[in-house]
């Protein structure tokens, strides 16, 4: 380095002598002038050759030996929030995140998660895997939800750690993942790789009474509104975090607030909100699901009231705890504007999956195969993006791990991933984005079921989970699915459970956008083959072949 220092030194100082020299011809009297100028103008051709080239020189060497101060590398924020639907009007409530990151930005119209699960989805946004590559399968220990496997295994390979390689400082805040602080998960000490501050929810989304995990350390918290509420204490910390980082360096956050999860704990003074709203009653709401996997079959239909005050209750409630969020949207972005980091960073808002209340008379819940349950929100300003802007082509929830590292200028031919990245749809001229969109994508899950009889419903036998309320059973053993969805060529929905029937079943979400009729008997057998042929490859893809199936 010294070596180089001196060379660039040295020739700084014949360049500069080059040029004081020259300027002493204006003390010559004119007529030497003459005959100096002819000398002059055939040494100075030679001369500013040799001025160019070592500027050159100079200019190349600095950038490379400085090239982390020459390009500026952005902020990048993910706010992933919890059950958020989209099909069912999950969106309304959140009026200022409208405003100032979907029309300040662009907003995907079909951005879908590959597992309607809470677990397995954000495992997939960790890693940017499909489930049967990350094996994390459902919220249980069993299931590889934050197993030790998990930690081993997958963990050291999520995108945080790559950003934080490139010295992105990074905050993550609220829910993680479902078993996170369990005995069997290693309790609250274990903190994931590529975090530098880490102030993760144990288990299951709350409110109020619950414990943290603040940088490895036990945190218990009660039921105050201003110490406690999850969603404002998530804000608090990120402000804080953005107040104490270094501006040398760029930022990733991750903020996971527990809404719209149950038990739908709204801040006191949203309480009495949406009073008159009640769930919608149009498409498949309180529709029989015939034609369906048995498990769609078994509700009551019409649903008896009780399970109808319920959800209604639940939606409302819903809403209520999502105003939360929004004002947590507000505060961070009126922040960034203060320290002057708005205009130089991404922000993300996304959910991990969809919901649905009283859809083919399902009460509430995920887990399901349908639009309601599989479709997310997806917004996104930054820098290059143009605002309302609307994008049509499908995204999935793996494919933000690939943007987000593509974004810090990672090279993503080094980085295994099934997810792409959608930068390219966001900042290229329209022209230029259609080479960017998959033809077809998987949805996989794994159903899951208690091995002996539910107490409270002894009717309904072993194998099924989540049965309320009035006993209608959400999950069980085989409600275990993967689904080709395509969207470029046809609107179509090709679904494969794993149970004794091999039960299949069809969509055609053009003519029937509510999923209502299975078609598996009047489609031609010629592209059901052909949909399980491409469902074979997706099922089993891994990198590349999961972007490239033909």
């Amino acid at each position: 380095m010294r070596l180089i220092n001196n060379i660039i030194s040295e020739r700084k100082g014949s360049v500069c002598a080059a040029v004081r020299h020259s300027n002493r011809l204006d003390s010559v009297s004119p007529d030497r002038q003459t005959d100096r100028l002819r000398v002059w103008s055939a040494v100075g051709l030679m001369a500013s050759a040799r001025v160019v080239s070592t500027c050159l020189f100079v200019a190349l060497l600095t950038c490379t030996l400085r090239c982390s101060q020459c390009v500026k590398l952005s902020n990048i924020i993910l706010i992933l929030t919890d059950d958020q639907d989209v099909e069912m009007g999950g969106m309304t409530p959140m009026k200022k995140t409208k405003a100032l990151i979907g029309d300040a930005g662009v907003t995907f119209s079909n951005a879908f998660t590959v597992t309607p699960l809470c677990c397995p989805s954000r495992s997939s946004i960790l890693t940017g895997k499909y489930p049967h590559n990350h094996l994390v399968r459902n919220n249980s220990i069993s299931g590889n939800c934050s197993s030790t496997t998990w930690q081993k295994e997958a963990e050291p390979f999520a995108f945080p750690v790559y950003l934080n390689k490139l010295r992105y400082q990074t905050f993550y805040g609220g829910k993680y993942l479902n078993q996170y602080g369990s005995k069997d998960a290693g309790g609250v000490g274990h903190v994931p790789p590529g975090w530098d501050q880490w102030h993760a929810l144990v288990g299951n989304s709350k409110y109020y009474n619950y414990t943290l995990s603040a940088n490895g350390k036990e945190e218990k918290h009660g039921d105050n509104y201003e110490k406690d509420y999850l969603t404002d204490l998530v804000l608090n910390r990120s402000l804080h975090f953005l107040e104490e980082r270094s501006p040398s360096h760029p930022f990733f956050m991750m903020l996971c607030p527990p809404s719209p999860h149950s038990p739908w704990t709204a801040a006191p003074h949203y309480q009495q909100t949406f009073s008159d709203v009640k769930a919608p009653r149009n498409g498949s709401f309180n529709m029989p699901g015939k034609g369906k996997h048995w498990l769609l079959r078994q509700p009551a239909n019409p649903m008896p009231n009780s399970s109808v005050e319920y959800l209604d209750n639940a939606y409302r409630r819903r809403w209520q705890t999502l105003l939360s969020v929004d004002d947590m949207v507000e505060q961070l972005i009126n922040k960034l504007d203060s320290i002057k980091e708005l205009s130089n960073t991404y922000i993300f808002y996304t959910s991990d999956h969809g919901y649905h209340t009283g859809q083919f008379s399902l009460p509430i819940d995920k887990r399901q195969l349908y639009e309601f349950d599989i479709r997310i929100p997806l917004l996104v300003r930054g820098p290059g993006i143009k605002p309302k802007l609307t994008l049509q082509s499908p995204v999935l929830n793996i494919d933000l791990s690939m943007t987000i590292l593509d974004i810090a200028g990672v090279n993503l031919s080094t980085v295994n991933m099934d997810g792409q990245s959608f930068l390219p749809q966001m900042v290229s001229a329209p022209s230029l984005r259609n080479g960017t969109e998959r033809p077809f994508f998987l949805v996989e899950y794994t159903g899951e079921g208690h091995s002996s009889e539910d107490p409270s419903c002894p009717k309904l036998g072993p194998g099924l989970a989540e049965c309320f309320p009035d006993c209608v059973c959400e999950d069980a053993f085989n409600n275990t699915y993967a689904c080709v969805r395509t969207l470029k060529d046809a609107n179509l929905q090709y679904c494969e459970f794993a149970d004794n029937e091999s039960f299949v079943e069809v969509y055609n979400l053009t003519s029937d956008p509510h999923q209502l009729e299975n078609i598996v008997k009047k489609v031609d057998p010629a592209l059901l083959q052909i949909m399980n042929q491409r469902l074979i490859k997706l099922e089993s893809c891994t990198g590349d072949s999961c972007r490239n199936v033909k």
